[in-house]
């Protein structure tokens, strides 16, 4: 199956073929798709992996002041090393975008997951890596079963 992402470097939609997605590299900029990390992202590239991207999308909306997400930061690092390339990971530092007031986002830490370009779930304040884990793979089973019912 054909997975569809933008490259984590310059937004540029990228196609992933059979094989190790781990290997994969865009093919603009030469950098890694899959790092294993979150990837910190402003409008224009949030935009994009959300354009782009065919597998589902995490978003993490923090600001450096926030103690709460500098105390999920790990948790949220740690889900990225173990759900992609299931699932793309960003940060949105709300302090340098528009897109949390656009996602109607009131407070911080705020997890959007999102799945071709649409919100499927949402989770704010803090969570343990346990709890995060959690909370992802009930969405993701959610997002299975929606599309076998398509």
């Amino acid at each position: 199956m054909t997975l569809l992402t933008a490259c984590p470097a310059c937004a540029t939609g990228n196609r992933v073929g059979d094989g190790d997605p781990h290997a994969a590299k865009c093919g603009r900029c030469g950098a890694k798709l899959f790092t294993g990390a979150p990837v910190d992202v402003d409008d224009a590239a949030f935009a994009a992996h959300l354009k782009v991207s065919s597998m589902p999308v995490l978003v993490d909306v923090w600001a450096p002041w926030c103690g709460p997400c500098r105390m999920m930061a790990p948790n949220f690092a740690a889900a990225a090393g173990q759900f992609e390339p299931r699932v793309r990971f960003l940060k949105l530092n709300a302090d340098e975008t528009q897109a949390p007031a656009k996602l109607g986002v009131r407070g911080i830490p705020a997890l959007i997951l999102f799945h071709e370009g649409r919100e499927i779930d949402r989770h704010a304040g803090l969570v343990s890596a346990a709890q995060l884990g959690a909370w992802l793979n009930s969405a993701l089973n959610n997002i299975q079963t929606m599309e076998h019912q398509l």
